[in-house]
């Protein structure tokens, strides 16, 4: 099963929905804080969630719930750049424990990872569109009962086709 993501919309067999992306498109991500959603093809290595918002679902990908001291590594100074981090932490990091609700659910894509390049772009999710899909810093975001419709399709060897 393939991910597409293209023109603005996120394409899973027969299932097409409207998606928000990076606030300056799609293009070879070079750099953190671009506003560039990075062309290419990728896994999703886990899912994260907030189980007081999003309680229990079945899904062929691992799973994580969100806890209150979670967060995202997104300074290259740091040696867990790119990483999933346990807040306080002394580098800038995104909170992923969020009063709104773009992450209660959050697809994590293996972007930049293997090896982890300094200041090539981290947090790379399929997570929760804001209201009227407002753009991203280069995440990919969609309805939160699309992403639910999502999960139940997808499987570890989904790969997200981002174009």
């Amino acid at each position: 099963m393939h991910i597409l993501v293209k023109n603005k919309n996120l394409i899973v067999g027969d299932y097409k929905v409207k998606c928000a992306i990076g606030k300056r498109g799609i293009k070879n991500k070079k750099e953190e804080g671009d506003l560039i959603t990075p062309k290419g093809k990728f896994k999703i290595k886990y899912i994260l969630y907030r189980n007081d918002r999003i309680g229990y679902f079945k899904s062929k990908i691992k799973k994580l719930i969100i806890r209150k001291n979670m967060g995202w590594c997104n300074d290259p100074e740091s040696k867990h750049y790119n990483k999933l981090i346990k807040l306080p932490f002394s580098y800038s990091a995104e909170k992923l424990y969020r009063t709104d609700n773009i992450y209660d659910i959050i697809l994590v894509l293996d972007y930049n990872f293997n090896p982890i390049r300094k200041n090539k772009g981290s947090a790379i999710f399929i997570h929760i569109a804001k209201k009227n899909y407002k753009s991203t810093e280069g995440c990919i975001a969609v309805k939160k009962k699309d992403l639910k419709n999502i999960i139940k399709i997808i499987n570890i060897k989904t790969v997200v086709n981002i174009n």
